[in-house]
């Protein structure tokens, strides 16, 4: 059973039930938070995947709990952020028995990696991460935060079938394979750049692509609608920034169009793709689609393209209004994320730990974040899970309320 919190998460869990080993079952839910993604998030989310008839349920904490101990599954996959993770392992699932085996997974680039990755799910027994180069951070991490859990290695789902960037091998069969390609595409990334001004250069390089190319049409593919909720927060929206652009007269209205859904079908159409940082990149070379990462900006942890160094796709605002897009060195492609998929080893050892659980019973992985204020942040945690996002706003605005209150009684 994969349990989701939000659409990011919820397209890595519908993918990785289908590269389960032949005669696995799986499930798909999503845990109710403030960041749950909406029903076309979902729909976008499971296309294409064999649970993408039927969206999944969003449950409340206490009923994911009742799920679980109904369906007694023999793996519980909490494909969710750090926190949730946290909150699902720690709390939500101790003291099942029997106890399943738990797994968890980051659904992109993961370079560098982090402690708080590790931390939040210390308890898990398998960690699934998607590069050799990814695997060997974060065993390395592990080793020295005393993690106990696994790490297996796994392609990507949405990269899975497909050939070797540049190899001549035949690509997978797409309904879209004959559409004409005349679409850049560039994809969204909520945490960065952080600037407005940033961002709105982005959209002044795509408008005046633009008008230099007619023959080109112009799409900025969006994670959420700027009224839908996303894995991370988004300070300044693209579609709202364009639309203020627009009412100051500073670029053409027509210049550019926005879409969500399905990358998948974007790419079908394109002959470039543009990101800051984004995982959709890793789709476009799977898709052959020559690309451009916008290194403006820096290239760093910070903003999450530091794994792009030495790929030969880095480029620049003015690359783009040249549409002047790059081609993928194959010796990067290897190292990150385009590996044999005979390498991937993530479900020989899911399938050792659920022999070992069922038989001599799974060690006891203790968490690392035990501290009060870690205690305390559970509980909150828990709390959002279990009380609807709507009653959540209204004591969120109760509180401030209650804290100006306070603040005024005090100052006099």
């Amino acid at each position: 059973m994969a349990i989701a919190d939000s659409d990011s998460y919820l397209k890595w869990a519908a993918g990785l039930l289908d590269a389960l080993p032949e005669g696995w079952s799986g499930e798909l839910a999503v845990v109710r938070t403030p960041i749950a993604p909406s029903p076309s998030q979902m729909r976008g989310a499971v296309q294409g995947t064999r649970n993408g008839m039927a969206l999944p349920p969003v449950l409340s904490a206490t009923a994911l709990r009742r799920a679980v101990r109904r369906v007694r599954p023999d793996v519980v996959v909490a494909a969710c952020t750090g926190p949730v993770v946290d909150v699902l392992v720690n709390d939500l699932f101790s003291g099942l028995s029997p106890r399943p085996v738990l797994v968890s997974g980051l659904p992109g680039v993961s370079v560098p990696a982090t402690e708080r990755a590790w931390l939040y799910r210390a308890p898990v027994d398998l960690f699934i991460l998607h590069s050799h180069r990814e695997v060997a951070e974060f065993r390395e991490l592990g080793v020295r935060l005393g993690v106990t859990g696994e790490v297996g290695l796994a392609t990507l789902p949405f990269l899975a079938g497909g050939p070797a960037p540049g190899s001549d091998a035949p690509t997978i069969a797409d309904p879209a394979e004959d559409a004409p390609r005349n679409r850049v595409v560039f994809a969204t990334q909520a945490k960065v750049p952080v600037e407005r001004a940033e961002r709105e250069s982005i959209l002044r390089a795509l408008a005046d692509l633009a008008v230099r190319r007619p023959d080109l049409e112009v799409v900025v593919k969006l994670r959420a609608r700027a009224h839908e909720q996303q894995t991370h927060r988004e300070r300044h929206h693209f579609e709202t920034l364009w639309n203020d652009l627009v009412a100051a007269g500073e670029v053409p209205a027509d210049a550019v169009s926005f879409a969500d859904g399905s990358m998948r079908e974007q790419l079908a159409h394109a002959v470039g793709f543009v990101t800051v940082s984004s995982t959709a990149a890793l789709e476009a070379i799977a898709q052959d689609v020559p690309l451009l990462i916008l290194s403006d900006f820096g290239v760093s942890a910070e903003m999450i393209n530091l794994v792009f160094e030495d790929s030969g796709a880095l480029g620049t605002l003015d690359d783009l209004r040249a549409a002047e897009f790059r081609e993928p060195d194959k010796e990067w492609c290897a190292a990150n994320y385009f590996h044999d998929a005979a390498d991937n080893d993530w479900a020989r050892r899911l399938a050792a730990l659920v022999e070992r659980a069922r038989g001599e019973g799974l060690p006891v992985r203790p968490p690392l974040l035990t501290a009060p204020e870690d205690l305390a942040r559970r509980r909150r945690g828990r709390l959002r899970m279990d009380v609807p996002p709507g009653a959540l706003r209204t004591i969120g605005r109760f509180r401030k309320r209650l804290k100006r209150v306070r603040r005024r009684l005090t100052s006099r």
